[in-house]
């Protein structure tokens, strides 16, 4: 079937709206209608080549929509249901088998090759391969292919075109502190980097009842934002010095800590701000071979701990309707950080992310 789609043809360069072709789904894929699709981060840093993802490339990892075919060996969905798309896993290694699929021993394959497992592509245009399978979607455009293992059912009564961002961004910041974290009531939680994974994580730690709530970064907007959705305290860096502030607020330091930046140096400070016996999760993602520093007087003699973290440690098939119960009640507002764009306004939806003027992109069909 012919689909339009936004292609990344250039590192670093704009997406071009194209119309493309895609295959049917075979036996064990799932053919979707996208309705919407948030726009992550990770869109960006795989565009701008700083991952091994091939180019040109349909990419677009937060996707909802309507079932419109399945494979004779789907079983999971049927044509008609509402689903949101999340990340790929292959369901058979340790990982998966411990229900732990955030940490598939095939994640990077099957999320960041673009691919499908026998090394093929869904999507051409005019006999070129265009790469897709993306996160196990590719769903920047009107239609997109996945697989039993990434997709989730959802209600019909969900606002669908609101919840792709539940897919990872929202899903990672509220898993950091529900399912990894596992931060308790009363505790203190404090978020270095208050974008939409840092916002989701805020909400997350109002929910579950911590009592003092931080949020850190350089734009005073954005910790305007999390006062309005959780937070007790703000610090902005520019002028704050942080870790002292952070410990001044209990006399010892902060239970739980959590990077979304990955920059070694706001890592080392969530670090440095830890009671004794306290957490700090990273989330953030830099360039390979990055390194994190700590005082290992400071971090053993507290028996402080750090922990790596991917997609909120959650698994989709529960977390995500576990969100969009807490949202309809009130209790989650993530679609507050929402701002909604066409697919022909993809660039100035990255553009406007990237600046700081919109805190999550989503892209409608």
């Amino acid at each position: 079937m012919k689909i339009k789609a936004a292609v990344v043809r250039e590192k670093g360069g704009p997406l071009s709206i194209e119309m493309l072709e895609l295959e049917a789904p075979r036996d064990d894929e799932i053919l979707v209608r996208v309705v919407a699709t948030g726009v992550c981060h990770t869109d960006v840093v795989v565009r701008d080549g700083l991952l091994p993802t091939p180019h040109p490339v349909v990419l677009g990892h937060e996707g909802a929509g309507i079932v419109e075919r399945i494979g004779r060996n789907v079983t999971k969905v049927a044509p008609g249901d509402s689903v949101v798309m999340t990340y790929d896993s292959c369901g058979s290694c340790p990982a998966c088998a411990a229900h732990a699929q955030s940490y598939c021993h095939a994640f990077f394959p099957r999320n960041f090759f673009a691919a499908r497992t026998d090394g093929s592509s869904a999507l051409s245009k005019n006999g070129e391969r265009i790469h897709a399978n993306f996160f196990g979607q590719s769903s920047f455009a009107t239609h997109a292919i996945c697989h039993e293992r990434n997709v989730v059912k959802v209600p019909k009564e969900a606002p669908l075109e609101l919840l792709g961002p539940l897919a990872c961004g929202v899903q990672t910041g509220a898993g950091a502190v529900m399912n990894a974290l596992r931060v308790p009531a009363g505790a203190s939680f404090a978020v270095f980097g208050a974008g939409s994974v840092g916002l989701s994580a805020v909400m997350a730690a109002r929910v579950v009842g911590a009592t003092t709530i931080v949020a850190i970064d350089l734009h005073d907007e954005r910790l305007d934002f999390a006062r309005s959705v959780g937070a007790t305290h703000t610090f902005n860096p520019s002028r704050d010095d942080v870790v002292a502030s952070l410990i001044g607020l209990t006399g010892y330091g902060i239970d739980y800590a959590l990077d979304t930046t990955g920059a070694s140096k706001v890592i080392r400070q969530a670090a440095d701000s830890l009671a004794p016996r306290g957490t700090c999760g990273v989330l953030g993602a830099s360039a390979p071979g990055t390194e994190i520093v700590l005082d290992e007087v400071h971090f053993m003699s507290g028996g402080r701990r750090l922990m790596g973290i991917v997609e909120g440690e959650s698994t989709p098939e529960t977390f995500i309707p576990t969100l969009i119960k807490l949202h309809a009640l009130g209790m989650f507002p993530f679609d507050r950080m929402v701002k909604f764009y066409e697919l022909e306004q993809i660039n100035d939806a990255i553009a406007d992310s990237l600046e700081g003027r919109t805190i999550k992109p989503i892209v409608r069909m």
